[in-house]
């Protein structure tokens, strides 16, 4: 593991947004494939895909330690350990405390997190530069408060957030948790929104009417898990997605299209697109954020930036 404690010594700060600091599943740090290090101010979170013995989390805990007394000399060390191996799921608070509510920044907007429940915290990081290329599009448009927005999978609701943000005029989210739009609807009062958004605990398959009637949309973000027992499996289900976008989406209007499986690579969507969707060509796949450096891009996310012609 000494790729990743050497990333916690050479941390040049402390970031006053959240962020990933250690990789390991890119591949770039052999031996440290089980590792990743993220940043929720004030909270570190360190995540094992393996079992970690206690002598591991005591380096780490040393590392930290020695690196925020460096930086912040009198700041206390908050720290999260998450296991996410088959069989021995744990998560522990190591260190210091975890804010209630704990809220972060991200590229002028705030989110609620909860890094001591459940594998996913609120906000997933490596989303980053989708969120960002959404504020951008919506901002640049002659008439942003004419663009209806579409988010399935909104999960806690970040997109649709930075797409009001840069003035879009309706955001649909959809997803069938209800406690996940719970929290979106929080990050929209933490960020001052008070109008736009609407929120459908649906199963999405099962709601098409109901979607459709806020329609035709100029923008649509699918986001789904890759594998979600009994609600959604990429390797079938993203073509039943796929169908739909050519009567839900403007002419030309977009559609952005996430992907985060190592198992399936760019042509599963590029290949599905040109045979379900063909009014719809592809414009540019989003870099990832540095940070999630890849050492085969094929496994890592993949977002895929889709038109449909005028």
């Amino acid at each position: 593991m000494q790729a990743l404690l050497h990333a916690i010594a050479q941390m040049a700060s402390l970031s006053s947004e959240a962020l990933r600091l250690f990789h390991g599943r890119g591949g770039l740090h052999p031996g440290c494939e089980q590792w990743s290090l993220d940043l929720f101010p004030p909270v570190f979170v360190l995540t094992s895909f393996a079992p970690a013995s206690e002598a591991e989390l005591a380096a780490v805990h040393a590392a930290l330690a020695e690196r925020v007394a460096a930086l912040a000399p009198g700041q206390a060390l908050n720290w999260v350990y998450q296991c996410r191996h088959e069989g021995q799921l744990e998560t522990r608070l190591m260190a210091g405390a975890v804010p209630e509510p704990h809220e972060v920044s991200e590229q002028g907007a705030r989110y609620r997190v909860h890094v001591l429940k459940g594998q996913n915290h609120g906000l997933f990081l490596d989303m980053a530069e989708g969120r960002r290329w959404v504020r951008e599009h919506v901002a640049g448009l002659a008439q942003p408060e004419r663009l209806r927005v579409l988010n399935l999978f909104a999960y806690s609701c970040a997109f649709s957030v930075v797409a009001l943000q840069a003035g879009a005029g309706q955001v649909v989210n959809v997803d069938m948790s209800a406690g996940a739009l719970a929290t979106g609807r929080q990050n929209h009062a933490l960020n001052g929104l008070k109008s736009g958004a609407s929120f459908l605990a649906h199963d999405i398959f099962n709601s098409w009417g109901k979607i459709g009637r806020s329609g035709p949309y100029g923008l649509i973000i699918l986001d789904p898990p890759s594998y979600q027992k009994g609600s959604f499996v990429a390797s079938k289900d993203y073509a039943r997605l796929m169908r739909r976008l050519p009567e839900l989406l403007l002419p030309g209007g977009h559609a952005l299209l996430c992907l985060n499986t190592p198992k399936l690579g760019v042509a599963f969507l590029q290949d599905q697109m040109a045979e379900l969707a063909p009014e719809l060509s592809l414009v540019q796949r989003l870099a990832n954020p540095p940070a999630f450096a890849d050492v085969d891009e094929d496994r890592s996310l993949k977002v895929l930036l889709y038109r449909r012609g005028d």
